[in-house]
């Protein structure tokens, strides 16, 4: 499979807040069944990008296509129909509202019946058994592991063809760092494409087929997620002496 047959594309995207370049001329592909994962450190612009592939950021230039379409100036909730969800940096879970309500506010979008968002529903409990014990309990209650699972389920009730994690270990310990990263592997596994957000370099850099680095707004360099593992800059940079 070739550049050509991307489910994603994003070529030369610049997002401004104001008179600050967020993203300057930022361009990459993502191929289906593929797990690219974006590291860099804070204020780099990778949420900023991931807000821009989901529509809560406009472009002020370059161009989002997906599974060919130009989507550069659609709505984002219009963006959700087309394959495109995000489990959002922060998790931003609906806090007064049930765990299950959540999961069906993921769906919310679907017209192919209760039956077959129930059954998704169970599916989700199936992967994730904590949600399961939680069902009715309010999700602003839940420690912030169990959120950021929930934040995934509700996102894998939109059946999407394209995943966005946004920093999924933002605030976690390390046992539950693990134990997210287990679940991307998980997905990964399952065929699920995802496009992964994460300052935690060495654990995405392991999981992920692809990745590119992005500093102040732009990526000075991409390519095989083992290699730039080993790659004595980036482990410097990003990784630490004890990865």
């Amino acid at each position: 499979m070739s550049e050509r047959d991307a489910l994603l594309r994003v070529e030369s995207l610049q997002v401004n807040y104001g008179a600050v370049e967020a993203l300057r001329g930022v361009s990459l592909h993502v191929l289906p069944g593929e797990v690219v994962t974006i590291i860099g450190g804070n204020g780099a612009g990778k949420s900023t990008l991931m807000k821009a592939i989901s529509g809560l950021e406009p472009a002020a230039a370059g161009q989002i296509d997906f599974q060919g379409q130009n989507i550069t100036r659609m709505a984002g909730h219009l963006r959700v129909p087309l394959g495109i969800a995000q489990s959002p940096e922060g998790r931003q879970v609906f806090a007064d509202q049930s765990v299950y309500d959540n999961l069906v506010l993921g769906a919310y979008h679907r017209k192919d019946g209760a039956a077959n968002i129930a059954a998704d529903i169970e599916l989700q409990f199936a992967a994730f058994p904590r949600l399961r014990e939680r069902r009715e309990q309010m999700a602003g209650t839940m420690s912030g592991g169990e959120q950021q699972m929930l934040a995934i389920a509700r996102a894998l009730m939109s059946r999407p063809k394209l995943l966005l994690l946004d920093e999924p270990s933002l605030g976690l310990a390390p046992l539950i760092v693990k134990e997210i990263f287990a679940i991307v592997r998980q997905l990964k596994a399952q065929g699920v494409t995802i496009l992964l957000v994460e300052q935690m370099a060495n654990q995405a850099l392991a999981v992920a087929d692809r990745a590119y680095v992005l500093e102040t707004g732009r990526f000075i360099l991409e390519g095989n997620a083992a290699d730039l593992r080993r790659d004595p800059k980036i482990r410097a940079a990003y990784l630490g002496t004890h990865a």
